[in-house]
């Protein structure tokens, strides 16, 4: 995992204390040279060497308009599924996820109540994080998950977005505008789709020629993209992958996807493309305490809606 900087309290009291005043009550009040402080905390803080990295907002569709005793549920169903989530990944994308362990991915996790915001290295983490989502969610739909707590709850729906960009913490929080990206991206959608902004989509431009690859990208392609070629043990290739198999194939893991620019968001001063991502993905569910009961389910990652945003 990319690590992601942190801002010390201290360290910017610190820098403070030695070229600015707490408090200053003069007579005349004039507006202050502040060069000397402005350097400091920049040569500090060192934006530019921020990492960037990705983030996966999954947000519940409606969630106000379920029941109060429902809603009380919902955290914890939210908390079930992603722990499914975040086992299914192990086990269907052992090299992807190497770096990974359960504490870390939800050290990394933002809730928001109805959904949250997840950090991860590259936004090839984010999206297959999200395809197994869906299909732990499907399961739950269709009753093949929890299915008494599914006729109480009722049926869930999710919308997505993706974004790749600088994310630092201060106070055991995290900040930047992967963050504040993601959320304007969530609050726009009112249409249940999967949307990523033009540095996810330009991240899958330059490593797989465009998310379009997908349906017939190999594991070995994965291994062969630059974040994955330092740092990874080339020993997990042997596992295989649930979704990217050794051949180009259609027939399991992604076998659609389909791509359009819906409109765009202000970052700063800037505008930035936003695009609807749909996926088709095929994945066979086992049941845990039974290897032989298995189930193979195809969901829809998005829609193919394409009004703006």
């Amino acid at each position: 995992m990319k690590r992601i900087k942190k801002l010390n309290a201290e360290c910017i009291e610190r820098i403070l204390d030695k070229t600015d005043k707490r408090v200053v009550f003069d007579k005349t009040n004039i507006i202050p040279d502040h060069t000397d402080l402005l350097n400091d905390l920049e040569k500090y803080i060192q934006y530019e060497k921020i990492n960037r990295v990705s983030v996966l907002g999954i947000d519940m569709y409606q969630y106000s308009a379920y029941g109060r005793f429902e809603q009380a549920l919902i955290p914890f169903l939210l908390k079930t599924l992603f722990e499914a989530t975040i086992k299914l990944c192990f086990r269907n994308h052992k090299f992807i996820f190497q770096h990974y362990t359960k504490d870390q991915i939800w050290k990394n996790y933002i809730s928001t109540g109805d959904g949250g915001f997840l950090i991860f290295e590259n936004p090839l983490h984010s999206l297959l994080f999200a395809s197994n989502f869906a299909i732990i969610l499907r399961a739950y739909n269709s009753f093949h998950f929890y299915p008494k707590l599914r006729r109480i709850i009722g049926a869930v729906n999710m919308r997505y977005a993706i974004t790749h960009d600088k994310i630092y913490s201060f106070n055991n929080n995290f900040y930047g505008r992967a963050i504040i990206n993601n959320a304007r991206i969530l609050i726009k959608d009112d249409l249940n789709r999967c949307l990523i902004d033009e540095h996810v989509h330009s991240w899958f431009t330059t490593n797989l020629d465009g998310v379009e690859n997908l349906q017939i990208v190999t594991l070995e392609d994965i291994a062969n993209i630059y974040e994955f070629s330092k740092g990874y043990d080339k020993k997990f290739l042997e596992n295989n992958d649930e979704i990217f198999e050794n051949e180009p194939s259609r027939k399991y893991g992604i076998i659609n996807s389909d791509i359009l620019k819906v409109g765009m968001i202000k970052s700063k001063e800037t505008n930035i493309s936003v695009y609807n991502l749909h996926l088709q993905v095929t994945i066979r569910l086992y049941d845990d305490d039974d290897a032989t009961k298995n189930r193979l389910i195809t969901v829809s990652l998005g829609n193919l809606n394409t009004t703006g945003i």
